[in-house]
Formats: structure tokens, sequence, C-alpha cells
């Protein structure tokens, strides 16, 4: 893992009483009986009560147009300042155009399979190099970073099949007038003021086990990459495809450790290695077969189109003729409409909270609202020209931030005092260029490059975000604690994992172990322990409906956890538990 992944959640702590836990993106999360003040981008008290009319008054919650103008002017006032340059913003581009292009082209290869070819690389190319400009230039907070995702391949491929085997109807068509709802849906949330009346009650429960997902949504498609190596290549090939599989992953694992390295090499140069991890080990993966006999074996390689024109061949231009959908599947286009737009928004909000931490001291005014707005437009234009749409990337976006932190001198407006702080560049060059840079592989030469790739390496590529991604998981953390040997029997020292304990202990009566000494307010870890538990059954549970036909809906289910955490957990665990208690 790199350091910059290291920061965004903070290895485990041994912690005394008075210990501060360090903030993390759940951190912006409120206090659920108090709401979140903070999630307001508009000065003032917001009124949610007193009737219809106050709701939706100059103050409500629900008043038209509030955020959008408070964010629009807000922005507008500061445009200018957002474009400079430097040497760190240019190496951030470099940094972001291979996290964000490596995950992508990888998705690129699921969906080419399960899609019917109807997606493929150089719609996810395209997608993510056209949402990633109209963003650079347009968006209220340019720090966030756009990508295909994989919560949104799974929702893709779950339609598919049923447009293919139960509807019978042209899956585009059906993409996008889904993406056309998604449009209007997602202007509904901008101009209602979604971000002040949702976002504030998200907790660390749902966004936690939301992290989880990705994970082993990561671990799988690595699976399914083999699995079809397996049954399509030799056996020789199938072979090597898993020697491939596990050498990207562990070089690329190996080498993110780079800055833990010294002395060995000079400073710049293990920064290097950590940052491009991924890319030093993906380019020795697809230059290897290429070696000697390995060039005879029947590998499965990266499909990619040979000029600037959809992957499926029987399409000849990037654009839908959706207007020949039966006008009953138009309506029905709308419940995965409102799917995706549940997933799109909680993806972008999360991901530009995530992006715009207070350790990050971002002092420019945010674009919530705004930025809800630009990606339904974002969204429609996708389903129209038929690529897959661009939505908010974890762990993408704070590691944009982590690339751009420096050291600067602030003067204190009181006293006149200076004093150095950490901070971001906020501009919009590093998004734009490598934004840019992602969306000039759609030309054929540079798309021939991509099509050099064996699958194997991708495979390894998934397990690799898989794993970065995880073992920053605070419920990873707490799951280790689970398993952590303690002493019940004093001079006996029988040893007996911690998950017997909380059966056999009152909370107050945990023994001494090696498992850090728990903050003020909690006092056993058996209430700990059991909230770990319901994190990982519902995330097993979750990614369990993705292989049913309910799998469009799971996006749902994870925002009714929201509600579940804040009305019904408050039963069974302490409040101190709940809110900010659980080491990681």
């Amino acid at each position: 893992m790199s350091n910059s992944s290291k920061a965004l959640f903070p290895a485990p702590l041994t912690m005394s009483p008075n210990t501060t836990i360090p903030a993390t993106a759940a951190d912006t999360a409120p206090d659920p009986e108090k709401g979140n003040p903070a999630c307001s981008t508009v000065p003032g008290k917001i009124i949610r009560g007193g009737g219809i009319r106050a709701l939706f008054g100059s103050n409500g919650a629900l008043a038209p147009f509030r955020l959008l103008k408070s964010d629009i002017g807000g922005r507008s006032k500061v445009y200018h300042t957002d474009w400079f340059f430097n040497q760190l913003i240019l190496a951030s581009a470099v940094f972001v155009f291979f996290t964000n292009l490596l995950p992508g082209i990888t998705f690129a290869s699921d969906l080419y399979v399960l899609t019917g070819k109807n997606y493929g690389t150089i719609e996810v190319v395209f997608s993510t190099g056209l949402c990633g400009v109209i963003f650079a230039l347009f968006s209220g907070q340019p720090l966030t970073i756009l990508g295909v995702t994989g919560p949104f391949c799974i929702l893709s491929e779950r339609i598919y099949a049923l447009c293919h085997d139960n509807f019978h109807i042209d899956y585009l068509s059906f993409m996008a007038w889904t993406c056309i709802h998604s449009t209007w849906m997602h202007w509904l949330l901008a101009i209602f003021n979604a971000h002040d009346w949702t976002m504030e009650y998200v907790t660390t429960f749902s966004t936690e086990i939301f992290s989880l997902l990705n994970s082993i949504i990561y671990f799988h498609k690595a699976v399914q990459e083999l699995q079809r190596s397996h049954a399509n290549t030799s056996l020789a090939s199938f072979l090597y495809s898993v020697l491939g599989c596990i050498g990207t992953f562990l070089v690329a694992v190996t080498l993110s450790t780079a800055n833990s390295w010294a002395p060995v090499f000079h400073r710049y140069v293990r920064m290097g290695l950590a940052e491009y991890a991924a890319a030093i080990s993906i380019i020795i993966f697809i230059g290897m077969p290429q070696i000697g006999e390995l060039k005879t074996l029947d590998q499965q390689r990266l499909p990619v189109s040979t000029s600037f024109r959809p992957t499926s061949p029987e399409r000849s231009h990037f654009f839908v003729e959706f207007w020949h959908l039966p006008v009953p599947w138009i309506f029905a286009a709308m419940v995965p409409g409102l799917i995706l737009t549940t997933l799109f928004f909680f993806d972008v909000e999360v991901s530009t909270i995530c992006a715009t931490l207070s350790r990050y001291n971002v002092r420019k005014p945010g674009g919530y609202a705004w930025d809800v707005f630009l990606l339904g437009l974002t969204t429609g234009l996708c389903g129209i020209l038929g690529i897959p749409p661009a939505n908010g990337l974890l762990p993408q976006a704070p590691l944009h931030s982590e690339s751009l932190l420096h050291m600067e001198e602030v003067t204190d407006p009181i006293d006149g005092s200076t004093k150095k702080i950490t901070t971001v560049h906020e501009q919009r060059w590093s998004h734009l260029l490598h934004a840019v840079g992602i969306l000039a592989f759609v030309s054929p030469p540079l798309m021939q490059v991509l099509g050099l790739t064996p699958t194997s390496v991708l495979a390894g590529l998934f397990l690799y975000m898989g794993e970065q991604s995880l073992s920053v998981n605070p419920i990873l953390f707490r799951f280790l604690h689970m398993l952590t040997y303690v002493f019940i029997f004093g001079p006996t020292y029988l040893h007996v994992p911690t998950y017997f304990l909380f059966l056999l202990t009152r909370p107050e009566s945990s023994p001494s172990s090696e498992l850090p000494p728990l903050p003020l307010g909690i006092e056993g870890y058996r209430g700990i322990h059991m909230y770990t538990l319901l994190q990982i059954v519902v995330t097993a549970g979750i990614f369990a409906i993705t292989f049913t036909s309910a799998a469009p809906a799971f996006p749902v289910i994870i925002v009714l956890l929201v509600p579940i955490r804040l009305k019904v957990m408050n039963k069974w665990w302490n409040r101190e538990t709940l809110k900010r208690g659980l080491p990681n």
C-alpha cells in the first residue's frame, strides 16, 4: 500500500482513553441526533420543519435552487484562480492518469464479455476522458475524479442480462433511457438541495460497507478473468495466466511499499516506485509474454477497436437511436434510472467529501449541488452516445488530493504572524491534463497499445485494487482484533480468540488483552465485535444479491442502510460505539 493510500485511513493505533481518533471521510458525517451544519454550503440556519411553506421558503430545506445559486456564485468568483501550474501539479496529473486509466480498462474487459460487446475498451476510455474534461472545466470541485466504477459495471451487466434474456429489447436503447431518466432525477436532487438533507445522515456504518463491497467486487472480477482464460485457452496458457496474475499483483504490492525501503535508492526513486507501482508492474507483465517461447502461447488479450468506432460490430457510430424503444419500456426505464441515480449520487457525494477532508485544508467554496447537476448532464450524454457513464471514484478522488499536498505559509489576519500548514493546490490543470491524456487513447494507434495487455495482467490489477481498498478499510482492522488472542484465566495463560470472549463475558469485565485500550465511553469489545460482524454479514448479503435477479436494486439496499443505522441500531449499541469510538 502506498503512503498516499495509508494517509486516507490511518493504520491501527494503540489508543489511550484521551486519544483523538484521526479524521476519516466519515468524520464529516454528523451526530445523527444533532445533524451536521457543516454539510450545508449556505450560511444560516436551514429550516426543516414548520410545514410545506416553510420547507420551500427561502431558507427551507427544499427551497428550489438554494444550493445551486450558492455554488455557482461562490465558484464563479474564484474560477480564475483555478488556473495556475507547477511541477507538483504535472506529477499529480501523471499519477491520476495511471490510477484512473488502468482500473478503467480492467473493467472494460469484464464489460466486453458481460454486456454482449456493447461496452468495451474504447467506450470506457471515451467516457472517462470526455466526462473528465467536462468536470475539469466546469465542476464545482475539480479535485473530484470521475471514471467507470465497479458497482456500475455490476448494475449494467445485470440490466443487459434482463434486456437480452427476459425483456428481449435493445440494451443500448434501454440504457440510454435509463441515463436520460437519471439526468432529470439528478437535476431534481440538485434543485431541491439533496446534499443538505441526505449526506448529513451518512455515517461510517454504510461507507465502510460500501468500501468493503468494492473490494470484494475487485477480487471476484479477478477470479472471473481467470475462469474465462481457463475456458478459452490451452492449459499452458491458463497456467501462465495464473502466474501473470499473481506476478502482477505481487510486484505492484511490493513496489507500493518502496517508501519504506530506506536506505536503498534515493528517496525520489523510492517515491517514484511507490506512486507508479501498478503501472510498472503492468508494463513488466505486458512485455514478458513477448519474450521467447511465451510468444507462442494462445493468450487472451484486451479486445480493442481498430478504428474510432464502437466495439460492437453492429454499431458504426457513437450514437443511440433511443427513440425507437417502445413507449412502455421508456417508462419502465425509470426504475433502473432511479437506481442509477441513487448509486451515482451516493458515489459522487462520498468521493467529494473524501477529496476535501479537513486534513487537506481546502479553502475555496465547494459545489455539491452543481456537481450533481453536472453529473446528471454527463450521465444523459453518455447514455445517448452509447458509452458507460462515469461517476465519482474512490479511492482515486482522495488520492488526487493526496498527490497535491504541499507545505504553505499563511498569515494570521489577526496578529499578522505566519505559520506553515499542509494544504492542496486547488486547481483544474491536473484534472484536465489527466482527462485529456485518457481521451487521447481513443485514437487507433494508442488503442492498439492497450490491445497488447493480456487479461491475466488485468486480473492481477483487480487483485491489487482490491488489496489496496481492503487494506485501509477499518472493518479489516476490527476483524483482526476479533482474532486477537486474550488472556482469560490469569496465570494459566489459556489463549482464546476474542470472538468467543464477547460471548463469555460482560462488557464491563473484559480481561487484559493485546488489543488497544478502549476510548472513553466504550466499556468492552463485545459491542464492537458484534458491530463488525453485522457489517461483514450485510456486505456478504449485498454481494450475494448481485448474483440474483434482484441485482439491479443493490444500490438501493446500500442507501437503506442509512436509516437502519440511525433508527434501529441505536437500540442495540451505545452512542459512543456508533459515533466514533470504534478502534481501527
